[in-house]
């Protein structure tokens, strides 16, 4: 195994883990804002995933071809989910009370938006976003049947070979990666929510 394939994994899942968050923020925020199109939205990003990952992958192959891209955008569309409905959930539980203070001060709608209503639904959205980010380093394996290269291609070459040593360091790798991301997001995770509210 070499360097070159953890970096690409690397790669393939910060971008898409760029654009699922952007992304995510919006459709969730559009969620939020408009009541008769939020099923349709949860439906969507819903049904995606619900179609396996190469199959999306494949399909996406004939818009932009066997490369990163095909694989990155794949990532996202498959990862949207907890992004989407995290950001729409926390900023319906907002505090109605809140809510009402910051309207009382004269706040337009999209001023309370973003200085009291995203801040204080941020610990359930980040939790969202740790959930994409652990989720798109396992699915980024199947980026390499569709030119993404990664670690796909170490699992891939030590099955068709049988190389059990390659299985092993694509497998360990993974597992690594997506531990210490997770142990890392969820530290900050519970450093975002009240102190009585933190775990030990």
């Amino acid at each position: 195994m070499k360097l070159e394939h953890v970096t690409q994994h690397i790669y393939l899942v910060l971008m898409a883990a760029l654009f699922t968050i952007v992304f995510g923020l919006i459709f969730g925020i559009i969620a939020y804002l408009f009541p008769k199109v939020r099923k349709y939205v949860i439906f969507v990003f819903d049904l995606f995933q619900t179609i396996p990952t190469l199959a999306t992958l494949g399909l996406l192959m004939v818009f932009f071809g066997a490369s990163p891209t095909t694989v990155i955008v794949g990532l996202t569309l498959y990862n949207l989910l907890p992004v989407v409905r995290n950001t729409m959930v926390g900023l319906m539980e907002v505090a109605p009370a809140i809510k009402e203070a910051a309207e009382g001060m004269g706040m337009p709608k999209m001023t309370k938006l973003f200085k009291v209503e995203l801040p204080l639904a941020f610990p359930l959205i980040f939790a969202g976003m740790r959930i994409s980010l652990v989720n798109s380093i396992g699915s980024a394996v199947m980026g390499f049947f569709v030119g993404g290269g990664g670690l796909g291609y170490v699992l891939y070459r030590g099955i068709r070979t049988m190389n059990f040593t390659f299985i092993l360091q694509g497998t360990l790798t993974l597992m690594a990666m997506a531990i210490v991301v997770d142990a890392i997001m969820s530290y900050y995770e519970n450093r975002l929510l009240p102190k009585n509210q933190r775990g030990v």
